[in-house]
C-alpha cells in the first residue's frame, strides 16, 4: 500500500517509543476517578469548547449522549445530555426488522433497558469501540505470555476444519494479523446500514452460532489485500481466544485491564454464550477515556507496563488505507492531520475515543443516533483542535 511521507512522519514518531509529549506527563493515575479541573488549567480555551458543547445540546451533531475532555491527566469538561430514547425509538421497539430480529433481549437496540445504556446504569453501549478494546486486551495477554500464538498464525489453526465451509487455500492464509487488521478476505458485506437486511453483521447477530457463520463465510479477496470491514472478523477473536489461553476473553480483562484501571464494565455475550468481542462492552465515558490514557503513556499503568510498548507501537502503526480517508491499525482507526495521526476508535451510534497524542488531549463521546449517520470525524476534530491554546501541558 501506499503511505505518503507525511504518515511516515508520524509512524517514526510511534517507532520512536511513542509521541514526545507522553514523555513529559505528570504522574498522574486516574484509576479511582479523574482529578478534576478547568479548561484554562490545562491549556484549552473553555470558551471554545463551551460553544460545541451547545451546538451538541441543540442536536447539530445528532443524538450525543456525552462529551468528555481529558487533558494532562484531568478530566476538564463534561457534560451529559438526556434523551428519552423510550419514546424516540418506541414505535420501532415493537417491530422486528435487522436490528431487532428477535423483538426482546439485549439485541433489540431500540429497548432502553438495553440501549444506549445497560439497565440505566451510566454504562453505555460502546457498540465497535468494543474491537479496540478487545485488541488491547489481546496485547496484555501476548505481554503477559498468556496468549502464545504469534500473530503470523493461520485461524483455522483453532478451528476443526473438517466442520468449516467454504474452506480453500486463501482461507488457510488467513492470519490472526488479517482479523485485527480486517484484512481476512472474507465475502463479508458491512457497507450498507445495519438497519438493512443485507448487512452481515446484522445477520450474523440474528443468528445463534456467530462464530460459525463468520468462518464459514467463502472468501472474496486475498487476504491482506484489502480493508473490508468485520464486525465478524473481531468476533472470531472471542473464540479464538479462549482456544489459545483456555480463558474467557470477559474474565481475562477484567483481571488484567479493567480492574488495574478502575474501570466498570458490563459485555454482553451471544445466543451461546460466546463474549461479543465485536460490539457488546459497555462503559462509561470517564472509563472509557483510561483506554486512550493507558495508549497515551505506552502502556504503563501506575508504575505497571500493562500492555508492551510494543504492542501499543504495533497497534497504532497503519497498516491499510481504511475508509473515510483513515488508516487502521490493530482496530485502531488513525486519522491523519497535518503529518499527525489522531488515535480513534468509533462504535455504531456516536461512540468515539479520540487521542491527539502531540496535545496530550483525550475526548470522548458516546451517543446513540442508529436511524441515521452521525457527525464525521473530521467535524469534531475541527471542533476540538481550537480549544488548544499551549501545546504542552503546564509547567513542562
Amino acid at each position: 500500500m501506499f503511505v505518503s511521507s507525511a504518515l511516515l512522519s508520524s509512524i517514526a514518531v510511534l517507532q520512536a517509543g511513542g509521541p514526545k509529549a507522553t514523555t513529559g506527563l505528570a504522574a498522574i493515575w486516574p484509576t479511582i476517578e479523574w482529578p478534576k479541573g478547568t479548561p484554562a488549567s490545562v491549556g484549552l480555551d473553555e470558551n471554545v469548547l463551551a460553544s460545541f458543547d451547545a451546538d451538541l445540546a441543540s442536536g447539530k451533531y445528532m443524538l450525543i449522549d456525552s462529551f468528555d475532555v481529558f487533558r494532562c491527566g484531568k478530566e476538564v469538561f463534561e457534560r451529559k445530555y438526556v434523551h428519552d430514547y423510550a419514546q424516540i425509538y418506541g414505535k420501532e421497539a415493537k417491530i422486528k426488522g435487522p436490528l431487532n430480529a428477535r423483538l426482546t433481549g439485549p439485541y433489540n437496540y431500540f429497548d432502553p433497558d438495553w440501549h444506549p445504556y445497560y439497565h440505566r446504569t451510566d454504562m453505555h453501549t460502546m457498540q465497535s469501540v468494543s474491537k479496540t478494546v478487545t485488541s488491547a486486551i489481546l496485547g496484555v495477554a501476548i505481554t503477559r505470555g498468556d496468549f502464545k500464538a504469534s500473530i503470523g498464525t493461520p485461524v483455522l489453526k483453532f478451528f476443526d476444519v473438517a466442520k468449516v465451509k467454504n474452506v480453500d487455500d486463501r482461507k488457510r492464509r488467513v492470519t490472526l494479523k488479517h482479523v485485527l487488521t480486517m484484512t481476512t478476505g472474507l465475502d463479508w458485506n458491512e457497507q450498507v446500514p445495519y438497519d438493512d437486511p443485507r448487512s452481515d453483521s446484522s445477520l450474523m447477530e440474528a443468528t445463534d452460532d456467530w462464530v460459525q457463520y463468520v468462518i464459514d463465510k467463502p472468501m472474496a479477496e486475498e487476504p491482506g489485500k484489502v480493508f473490508n470491514y468485520s464486525s465478524g472478523a473481531t468476533e472470531l477473536l472471542a473464540y479464538i481466544f479462549q482456544k489459545e489461553t483456555g480463558q474467557d476473553i470477559d474474565a481475562y480483562g477484567e483481571k488484567y485491564l479493567f480492574s488495574s484501571l478502575g474501570i466498570k464494565h458490563h459485555w454482553k455475550r451471544t445466543y451461546l454464550g460466546v463474549v461479543d468481542t465485536e460490539g457488546g462492552l459497555y462503559l462509561n465515558g470517564e472509563d472509557l477515556a483510561k483506554i486512550g490514557y493507558l495508549y497515551l503513556r505506552g502502556g504503563l499503568w501506575d508504575g505497571k507496563q500493562i500492555v508492551s510498548k510494543e504492542w501499543v507501537k504495533d497497534s497504532l502503526t497503519p497498516r491499510v488505507a481504511a475508509e473515510e480517508n483513515f488508516q487502521y491499525g490493530f482496530k485502531w482507526w488513525l486519522y491523519p492531520l497535518e503529518g499527525k495521526f489522531v488515535w480513534m476508535a468509533r462504535g455504531f451510534g456516536g461512540q468515539r475515543l479520540m487521542v491527539f497524542p502531540q496535545e496530550n488531549l483525550i475526548v470522548a463521546f458516546t451517543g446513540w443516533e442508529i436511524l441515521k449517520d452521525p457527525a464525521p470525524a473530521k467535524d469534531l476534530v475541527d471542533r476540538l483542535l481550537p480549544a488548544v491554546k499551549q501545546t504542552a501541558c503546564p509547567g513542562q
